[in-house]
């Protein structure tokens, strides 16, 4: 085998792949057409030459494989032409028709062209068609793409605008054979019920027999099949699951007899691998876990052959499908749809641009398909800056899972930053200060909560939590400071000691619990709609994490279903707060802020501003929040009356102009439509032309507000009005901090100079820094955890994380330092004038050990692979720990690699001279 060509060699793969597809194969000398359906003859005699393999099924002749070498895996494009000469060819001894099926192969990477389909296009699968599926696909007298253009008009009774718009882009997309679409709608606007209504058209209308509907938490598979089930299309009287079979997979056993299937992401790898899968592993989304660098691929499964699925629906797409994952989706010769509310950079990228749905949450908020929300913030000394527990106290030490109690005295002062709290060190009094606040201050977030008895309801709650243990501290100081029991508060998350399922949907169809506590259960994807109230407790680094949070506020649901939960409501919900203890609106900047900018402005005010010619775009915006508070809260008679002092347009049509007003694209479309109109001419007479375009489009969305129309929205407000403070401190707070962050950032980092400055004579550490480069390599992991102990216990506002924030606020600081004391060398450096900007130090320490690499390897020295493994450890250990030692080798991760006799082993008597090399080299 050894002294095969690579055309030989890839014609022994391609063989290999057709067997395991369930395909014979024969040479043209020993034909046997009947030894199996499929059979594949190599070197078969055409009129224009020999094919390399031409493909039977049931005797009949169906498709060519046109076989090359290797490394012609990269232009396989320019062998199409070639491939369908041989399948339009005439066979020897046969009058045959041009063969639909054309696979153009190296054995590694195959191209796959139906040219049964409208527009014949290759496309890249994993493997080859089962003979079985060829001889399905025969039967029917059209393919599965051209059945596509059988979908008729879609039947729109019960759909919402954005559903109905998402599903006929979507068929558009499939019709012109797109193989990914995006579908981008924010959260509760109906997302799952639209990706059934468009899947049960596909089994009603086309060809598609098996369609995947992949999540990646058990909670979202069970969710949609309770979706599924639950489903009724609106041009047929039986539900989905009596016209169609849903299965969603607990085990690797597939039944063949379904046409929808429902499984975890994980799951489904597992099936490829061969492995079993325990049910725990689908709890938590995959992304959320540690990844593999090797990523260990998939291989074909003759019980999961690449075409089961005609169709695979991705939900949360923006999370669990790349990576590792990937490659489950890369395995199916399937039509992919993704949805998600929080589609990122990967996501835009993976899908190929070809979003068929922008439903953003501000254009639900004005739709009324959500909610949209106001912030308040509470904020406390030790929330922010930590504390210090004092040497000489005795403290309590509880353990983590048992919870039970010691105590000892501290030996020396121990200060935790923000960071620590309730990881490390956990402070009842801060969680009791923070929901003794909340709960004093519910009054003034939700005015008009009272039931007859003059008893403030409180409005379902749902607390995020760091941790398992912190949900536990905060159910019990919860339901202390609400004088309340148990069932006033409870824990919705996997280690709960009752059925998670249980206590949710008591939360969401209940008067109890009011309050529930989660660290990551229904943190996404999952329905509460009475949920009124989201308090923050835990910061999300993550912009799309926080956002699928909030989205638990968003839903809609009308008064009277929120009377059945929450009996002391007044009016439908129209909006819901979040509560922020925590800075985590301040942490991250998120696409969907609170839509009314102008929070604290009365709403006559905004009338009267408008009808005089305002025309800024948070007058617009605020504007058109209130509107759409006001259409959940007037009656139907009363939008009749708007209508027609509105020149006949209704709320959510005055709405819609005020946002479209200021709408990007609708911005862009106008500037481009002016200049392709006006080419040639001089910049100043476009720009004028725009701005004119531009103010008569703000205009004709605001001239609808008369002295009539303003008069009558401020009467017919009041009879319905729900006096809520609008006044968001988050927004106010932040607009002062926005004026003064800058020169307290200055004031901060000159406190930080002065102070090293002040001390780089006394501390051996800085007088490393402020010495000659070669030192640097004597700096420890002990000297600069000392160093920043005497720092924060010194002078704890200029802690390293707090210095790097305000830096950030001065310069550009790209990346974020992977902990305190590697921040800490980072700043140092920057001060002491090492670098120029504040740099993270693992990039400096990257580029340090890539510059020493090539120095090292210049002559006739040549690292091994292992070596090499060895080298990027220990450059990782100081990266994070700043120096290592000999002695760090007998210790993760150099332990579970052999430890220090390995390295010996591998480096012999240059092994200290390697360490001591890096340790300076790295530093630089």
């Amino acid at each position: 085998m050894s002294n095969q060509n690579p055309e030989q060699i890839a014609r022994d793969n391609i063989d290999r792949q057709l067997k395991a597809c369930c395909w014979v194969i024969q040479n043209k000398t020993r034909i046997n057409l009947n030894e199996g359906i499929g059979v594949a003859v190599r070197e078969y005699q055409t009129d224009v030459g020999p094919a390399d393999y031409v493909l039977f099924v049931d005797g009949k002749p169906v498709g060519v494989v046109e076989a090359k070498r290797e490394e012609a895996g990269h232009k396989l494009a320019v062998h199409e032409d070639q491939a369908e000469d041989y399948a339009a060819a005439k066979l020897k001894y046969l009058n045959n028709e041009k063969l639909p099926f054309v696979y153009v192969s190296t054995g590694e990477v195959t191209s796959f062209t139906d040219f049964r389909d409208p527009k014949p296009r290759a496309r890249n699968v994993f493997s080859f068609h089962r003979p079985k599926t060829i001889q399905d696909w025969l039967k029917k007298p059209k393919s599965l793409r051209t059945s596509l253009l059988d979908l008729n008009e879609l039947p729109t009774e019960g759909l919402r605008d954005c559903q109905i718009n998402a599903i006929n882009n979507l068929e558009k997309s499939l019709k012109a054979g797109k193989p990914r679409a995006l579908i981008q709608m924010a959260t509760g606007s109906g997302k799952t019920y639209t990706a059934i209504t468009s899947i049960y058209r596909l089994l009603k209308y086309t060809n598609a027999k098996k369609i995947l509907f992949l999540v990646d938490t058990k909670n979202l598979g069970e969710q949609a099949e309770q979706e599924f089930m639950s489903y009724l299309p609106n041009d047929d009287n039986r539900k989905f699951t009596e016209l169609y079979g849903v299965h969603r997979l607990k085990s690797r056993y597939i039944p063949d007899d379904n046409h929808v299937y429902i499984s975890t992401i994980q799951r489904l790898y597992a099936i490829l691998k061969g492995q079993d899968l325990d049910e725990s592993a689908e709890e938590v989304n995959p992304n959320e876990k540690w990844q593999p660098k090797e990523v260990p691929p998939v291989e074909y499964n003759e019980k999961l052959p690449i075409e089961y699925f005609d169709f695979i629906v991705i939900d949360e797409c923006h999370r669990s499908i790349y990576n590792l994952w990937m490659q489950v989706l890369d395995y199916f010769d399937a039509f992919q749809v993704g949805l998600t509310a929080t589609p990122d950079t990967r996501t835009f990228a993976y899908f190929q641009q070809n979003v068929v749905s922008e439903y953003s949450h501000e254009m639900a908020v004005a739709d009324g398909v959500n909610v949209g929300y106001d912030v308040y913030i509470i904020e406390t000394r030790v929330t922010q800056k930590g504390a210090t527990l004092w040497k000489g106290a005795y403290v309590e030490h509880r353990d983590r899972l048992t919870r039970k109690k010691r105590y000892e005295q501290q030996d020396e002062d121990e200060t935790y930053t923000a960071q620590q709290l309730d990881k490390d060190v956990v402070n009842p009094n801060q969680i009791r200060i923070v929901i003794k606040t909340f709960k004093e201050h519910l009054p003034e977030i939700f005015t008009n909560r009272y039931d007859k008895e003059g008893n403030f309801e409180v409005p379902k709650t749902l607390i995020f939590a760091k941790t398992d243990s912190h949900a536990n501290d905060i159910i019990q100081i919860v339901r202390e400071e609400f004088n309340e029991e148990n069932r006033f508060c409870k824990k919705i998350t996997y280690l709960a000691n009752e059925d998670p399922k249980s206590v949710l949907a008591q939360f969401r169809n209940d008067y109890h619990p009011r309050i529930a506590v989660t660290v990551d259960m229904i943190a996404t994807g999952t329905d509460v709609k009475p949920l009124e109230c989201l308090l923050f407790m835990r910061d999300v680094k993550s912009r799309n994490y926080f956002e699928q949070m909030k989205g638990r506020g968003t839903r809609v649901i009308d008064y009277d279903d929120l009377k059945k939960v929450s009996p002391s409501a007044k009016l439908a919900k129209d909006h819901f707060v979040i509560v922020d203890a925590i800075g985590v609106t301040k942490s991250l900047k998120t696409d969907s802020r609170p839509l009314e900018k102008k929070p604290g402005v009365p709403l006559k005010d905004l009338l009267g501003a408008i009808a005089v010619g305002a025309r800024d775009e948070d007058l617009f915006t605020s504007l058109a929040n209130r509107l759409t508070r006001l259409d959940k809260q007037i009656t139907e008679k009363e939008k009749k009356a708007f209508e027609e002092k509105a020149g006949g347009k209704t709320i959510s049509e005055v709405v819609k102009n005020l946002l479209n007003a200021y709408n990007p694209d609708t911005v862009e479309g106008i500037e481009q439509k002016v200049r392709n109109e006006k080419s040639g001419e001089a910049p100043a007479e476009i720009d004028r032309v725009i701005n004119a375009e531009l103010e008569k489009l703000r205009n004709d969305a605001a001239k609808v507000f008369t002295g009539e129309l303003n008069e009558y929205i401020e009467n017919v407000r009041k009879a319905h009005e729900q006096k809520i403070d609008m006044l968001n401190p988050d927004e106010v707070v932040h607009a002062g901090w926005d004026k003064d962050n800058k020169e307290k950032a200055h004031a901060m980092v000159n406190a930080f100079k002065e102070w090293i400055e002040g001390h780089k004579d006394e501390i051996i550490a800085l007088q490393i820094f402020y010495g000659q480069p070669f030192r640097r390599r004597e700096l420890t992991f002990k000297m600069i955890k000392e160093l920043v102990e005497k720092i924060v216990m010194d002078k704890p506002a200029i802690a390293p994380l707090y210095v790097w924030r305000a830096y950030e606020q001065l310069e550009n600081v790209s990346g974020q330092p992977k902990n305190e004391m590697v921040a800490l060398v980072s700043l140092i450096r920057r001060v002491a004038g090492i670098d120029d900007a504040l740099t993270p130090y693992e990039k400096t320490v990257d580029r340090n050990f890539q510059q020493w690499l090539f120095k090292k390897q210049a002559g006739t020295l040549k690292f091994t692979k292992e070596q090499m493994e060895w080298l990027y450890m220990l450059k990782e250990q100081i990266a994070t720990s700043v120096h290592v030692d000999s002695e760090d080798l007998d210790y993760t991760p150099f332990d579970a690699k052999g430890g220090r006799g390995k390295m010996w082993q591998l480096f012999g008597d240059e092994m200290e001279n390697i360490i001591n090399e890096l340790n300076e080299a790295l530093a630089a």
